[in-house]
Protein backbone atom coordinates (compact mmCIF):
# COMPACT_ATOMS: atom_id res chain seq x y z
CA UNK A 1 0.00 0.00 0.00
CA UNK A 2 1.64 3.25 -0.90
CA UNK A 3 1.91 5.78 1.66
CA UNK A 4 -0.54 9.32 0.64
CA UNK A 5 1.94 12.36 0.13
CA UNK A 6 1.37 15.07 2.39
CA UNK A 7 2.08 17.72 0.36
CA UNK A 8 0.00 21.21 0.49
CA UNK A 9 -0.81 23.16 -2.17
CA UNK A 10 2.02 25.03 -3.75
CA UNK A 11 4.86 22.71 -1.74
CA UNK A 12 7.34 20.26 -3.17
CA UNK A 13 9.92 17.98 -2.38
CA UNK A 14 12.89 18.26 -4.70
CA UNK A 15 14.71 14.82 -3.62
CA UNK A 16 15.39 11.83 -5.24
CA UNK A 17 15.74 10.36 -1.66
CA UNK A 18 12.76 11.52 0.55
CA UNK A 19 9.28 12.71 0.14
CA UNK A 20 6.20 14.48 2.72
CA UNK A 21 4.01 12.20 4.54
CA UNK A 22 2.16 12.12 7.67
CA UNK A 23 4.13 11.58 10.67
CA UNK A 24 2.63 10.82 14.24
CA UNK A 25 5.37 13.41 15.76
CA UNK A 26 4.25 16.41 14.50
CA UNK A 27 1.56 16.50 12.14
CA UNK A 28 3.97 16.01 8.81
CA UNK A 29 7.53 14.81 8.22
CA UNK A 30 9.91 13.61 5.48
CA UNK A 31 10.59 10.05 4.99
CA UNK A 32 12.96 7.77 3.28
CA UNK A 33 11.65 6.80 -0.72
CA UNK A 34 14.35 4.40 -0.88
CA UNK A 35 17.49 2.97 1.05
CA UNK A 36 19.77 6.11 2.20
CA UNK A 37 23.22 4.61 2.51
CA UNK A 38 25.05 6.42 5.64
CA UNK A 39 26.84 10.29 4.29
CA UNK A 40 24.53 11.06 1.63
CA UNK A 41 23.12 14.07 1.00
CA UNK A 42 19.49 13.95 1.50
CA UNK A 43 18.37 17.36 1.10
CA UNK A 44 19.02 20.81 0.73
CA UNK A 45 17.70 23.43 3.88
CA UNK A 46 16.65 26.30 1.24
CA UNK A 47 14.92 29.69 2.55
CA UNK A 48 15.70 33.21 2.29
CA UNK A 49 19.12 34.52 3.79
CA UNK A 50 19.03 37.04 6.50
CA UNK A 51 21.30 38.67 8.84
CA UNK A 52 21.58 37.48 12.94
CA UNK A 53 19.37 40.72 13.76
CA UNK A 54 16.32 40.06 11.08
CA UNK A 55 16.74 36.22 12.71
CA UNK A 56 16.56 37.49 16.17
CA UNK A 57 13.29 39.31 14.93
CA UNK A 58 11.54 36.80 13.23
CA UNK A 59 11.73 33.80 15.16
CA UNK A 60 10.78 35.74 18.70
CA UNK A 61 8.02 37.41 16.45
CA UNK A 62 7.08 33.61 15.81
CA UNK A 63 7.09 32.51 19.22
CA UNK A 64 4.68 34.84 19.91
CA UNK A 65 2.96 33.75 16.94
CA UNK A 66 2.96 30.13 18.68
CA UNK A 67 1.99 31.54 22.49
CA UNK A 68 -1.47 32.77 21.25
CA UNK A 69 -2.09 30.01 18.29
CA UNK A 70 -0.11 26.72 19.23
CA UNK A 71 2.16 26.79 16.02
CA UNK A 72 5.47 26.58 17.05
CA UNK A 73 7.18 26.20 13.85
CA UNK A 74 10.25 28.33 13.55
CA UNK A 75 12.59 27.20 10.23
CA UNK A 76 15.28 29.32 11.21
CA UNK A 77 18.41 27.26 10.74
CA UNK A 78 21.96 28.50 11.47
CA UNK A 79 24.34 29.11 8.64
CA UNK A 80 27.27 30.48 10.03
CA UNK A 81 28.68 33.49 12.38
CA UNK A 82 26.63 36.62 10.18
CA UNK A 83 23.74 34.99 8.71
CA UNK A 84 20.91 32.51 8.86
CA UNK A 85 18.34 30.92 6.78
CA UNK A 86 14.69 31.47 7.42
CA UNK A 87 13.38 28.05 5.75
CA UNK A 88 9.51 29.05 6.13
CA UNK A 89 8.95 28.65 2.28
CA UNK A 90 6.60 26.48 0.66
CA UNK A 91 9.55 24.93 -1.30
CA UNK A 92 11.67 24.12 1.30
CA UNK A 93 10.24 20.61 2.40
CA UNK A 94 13.31 20.09 4.37
CA UNK A 95 11.76 22.36 7.24
CA UNK A 96 9.52 19.53 7.98
CA UNK A 97 12.07 16.80 9.29
CA UNK A 98 11.30 16.03 12.83
CA UNK A 99 13.59 15.83 16.03
CA UNK A 100 14.14 13.38 17.55
CA UNK A 101 16.79 12.19 20.35
CA UNK A 102 18.08 9.24 18.22
CA UNK A 103 18.17 10.90 14.92
CA UNK A 104 19.25 9.45 11.81
CA UNK A 105 20.08 12.33 10.02
CA UNK A 106 22.47 15.26 10.49
CA UNK A 107 22.58 18.72 9.23
CA UNK A 108 26.12 20.35 7.48
CA UNK A 109 27.08 23.32 5.71
CA UNK A 110 28.76 22.47 3.07
CA UNK A 111 29.96 25.53 0.01
CA UNK A 112 27.56 27.94 1.98
CA UNK A 113 25.00 25.76 1.70
CA UNK A 114 23.04 23.72 4.52
CA UNK A 115 22.27 20.12 4.03
CA UNK A 116 20.74 17.50 5.54
CA UNK A 117 22.52 14.28 5.35
CA UNK A 118 22.10 10.62 6.51
CA UNK A 119 23.79 9.99 9.78
CA UNK A 120 23.43 6.30 9.55
CA UNK A 121 22.16 4.25 6.82
CA UNK A 122 18.56 4.65 6.34
CA UNK A 123 15.58 2.40 5.27
CA UNK A 124 12.83 2.46 2.60
CA UNK A 125 9.94 3.81 4.48
CA UNK A 126 11.88 5.41 7.63
CA UNK A 127 11.43 8.79 8.55
CA UNK A 128 13.89 11.43 8.95
CA UNK A 129 15.18 13.13 11.73
CA UNK A 130 17.70 15.33 13.08
CA UNK A 131 18.73 16.77 16.34
CA UNK A 132 17.60 20.47 16.46
CA UNK A 133 20.61 21.20 19.04
CA UNK A 134 18.60 23.65 20.65
CA UNK A 135 20.16 24.90 24.06
CA UNK A 136 18.52 25.18 27.17
CA UNK A 137 17.21 29.25 27.66
CA UNK A 138 13.56 28.15 27.04
CA UNK A 139 13.70 24.36 27.55
CA UNK A 140 10.69 23.76 28.99
CA UNK A 141 9.23 25.48 25.80
CA UNK A 142 10.08 22.48 23.51
CA UNK A 143 8.92 18.98 24.64
CA UNK A 144 9.82 16.25 23.24
CA UNK A 145 7.70 13.90 21.36
CA UNK A 146 10.32 11.74 19.69
CA UNK A 147 9.22 8.69 21.31
CA UNK A 148 12.88 7.58 20.90
CA UNK A 149 14.39 4.87 24.00
CA UNK A 150 16.85 7.66 24.57
CA UNK A 151 14.44 10.66 24.95
CA UNK A 152 15.62 12.91 27.44
CA UNK A 153 11.67 14.67 27.41
CA UNK A 154 12.42 18.05 25.79
CA UNK A 155 14.74 19.20 22.77
CA UNK A 156 18.20 19.76 23.02
CA UNK A 157 21.25 19.41 21.88
CA UNK A 158 23.13 16.39 22.56
CA UNK A 159 25.67 18.26 24.82
CA UNK A 160 23.18 19.61 26.74
CA UNK A 161 21.64 16.29 27.94
CA UNK A 162 24.11 16.15 31.40
CA UNK A 163 22.31 19.73 32.59
CA UNK A 164 19.28 19.01 31.19
CA UNK A 165 18.63 16.08 33.20
CA UNK A 166 19.57 18.00 36.44
CA UNK A 167 17.15 20.59 35.62
CA UNK A 168 14.41 18.17 35.28
CA UNK A 169 15.65 16.25 38.11
CA UNK A 170 15.59 19.66 40.44
CA UNK A 171 12.29 20.62 38.82
CA UNK A 172 10.47 16.68 39.54
CA UNK A 173 11.52 17.30 43.24
CA UNK A 174 9.89 20.86 43.92
CA UNK A 175 7.28 19.32 42.31
CA UNK A 176 6.91 16.35 44.65
CA UNK A 177 7.79 17.94 47.50
CA UNK A 178 5.00 20.53 46.87
CA UNK A 179 2.28 17.31 46.10
CA UNK A 180 3.57 16.10 49.48
CA UNK A 181 3.00 19.51 51.19
CA UNK A 182 -0.55 19.66 49.79
CA UNK A 183 -1.54 16.64 50.78
CA UNK A 184 0.14 16.71 54.45
CA UNK A 185 -2.75 20.22 54.86
CA UNK A 186 -5.16 17.82 52.98
CA UNK A 187 -4.55 15.67 55.53
CA UNK A 188 -4.30 18.27 58.64
CA UNK A 189 -8.04 19.68 57.34
CA UNK A 190 -9.39 15.74 57.56
CA UNK A 191 -8.28 15.23 60.73
CA UNK A 192 -9.30 18.67 62.17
Amino acid sequence: MKKESALLEGERCDSKWCEVRHSGIHGRGLFAKKRIPQGTNIIEYVGEKIDKEESNRRGWARIDYAKKTGDAAVYIFTLDDEYDIDGDIPTNSARLINHSCEPNCEAWIEDGSIWIGAGRDIEKGEELFYNYGFDLESWEDHPCYCGSKRCVGYIAGKEYWPELKKRIAAKNAKAKAKAKGASKKAAKRKSA
